[in-house]
């Protein structure tokens, strides 16, 4: 059986490893699967204009898979980091389910239909196992509430949303996240916006603390107010920090030969 340090390693790797078989779709939207090289130069070669601009090449495919392929990265890297973050919580809490690490609800849209929406994470107080870990998030939830404009402490725990990282000023996405905050609240849940990148805008940090939204940052201080490596590691008792430390060779090999097959046409 594999150990956790490799089971860790696994869930976060396996997501990212799907952007090695990207294909562009080149607007053929009715397809399962992107277009190889062969039935791109086929597709750009019939038609006329493109053909006439010499854009049925390996360089067009290769700029068009690459393109897509480097937000396909961002995005499986973003979906390893919320499987890593829950594993992590499921292990550090003693939850004897994992369906205690997800909060989600339900909400409906213009059109009347319900839609089911959900965090990546959550700390339920009242199904926390380790009293030790117990007594850090209650802790820490009460430091944290005082610093927050003075909120009153939520009696059921935290969710979390969990992000790769946060170079986006989307304001879309920004009011769909306040509003997930706002529902947590109502749903007696501190909502933290758990970013594994030290790169976010300060103007959104300050929207979202203005909101009531709590944020901690892939920095390495020993904050565990703001770094999401020092909370995992001074409230939860896990050292997440040092995991990526001693695995970075590894996920370095991965993450490069996947670079290195996007940017080729073949």
């Amino acid at each position: 059986m594999k150990n956790k340090e490799q089971l860790y390693l696994e869930t976060f790797l396996n997501p990212i490893r799907k952007c090695k078989i990207y294909r562009p779709k080149f607007g053929q939207g009715n397809r399962e699967k992107g277009l190889s090289l062969n039935e791109f130069k086929t597709l750009y070669s019939l038609d006329p204009f493109y053909s006439w601009l010499g854009l049925d090449t390996d360089l067009m495919y290769a700029a068009h898979r690459a393109a897509g392929g480097i937000t396909s990265v961002y995005r499986q890297i973003g979906i390893g980091c919320e499987r890593l973050f829950r594993a992590v919580l499921v292990d550090t809490t003693g939850y004897t389910a994992p369906e205690f690490a997800i909060w989600s609800y339900t909400t409906k849209t213009r059109s009347g239909k319900s839609k089911t929406l959900s965090l990546d994470g959550r700390l339920e107080l009242s199904e926390i196992k380790n009293q030790t870990v117990l007594f850090n998030v209650k802790k820490w939830i009460k430091a944290y509430c005082a610093d927050l404009d003075e909120v009153s402490e939520p009696a059921n725990g935290i969710v979390f949303e969990v992000r790769q990282g946060y170079k986006s000023k989307d304001s879309k996405r920004q009011n769909a996240d306040i509003d997930n905050a706002t529902v947590a609240w109502a749903n007696d849940y501190l909502p933290i916006f758990a970013i594994f990148s030290a790169q976010i805008d300060s103007d959104i940090v300050l929207r979202y603390r203005n909101n009531r939204c709590g944020i901690l940052i892939g920095t390495t201080n020993s904050n565990s107010q703001a770094s999401l490596y020092a909370f995992c590691e001074q409230v939860l008792g896990y050292n997440l920090a040092d995991f990526f430390e001693r695995q970075s060779t590894t996920i370095k090999t991965e993450v490069h030969d996947i670079l290195q097959t996007l940017l080729s046409a073949e």
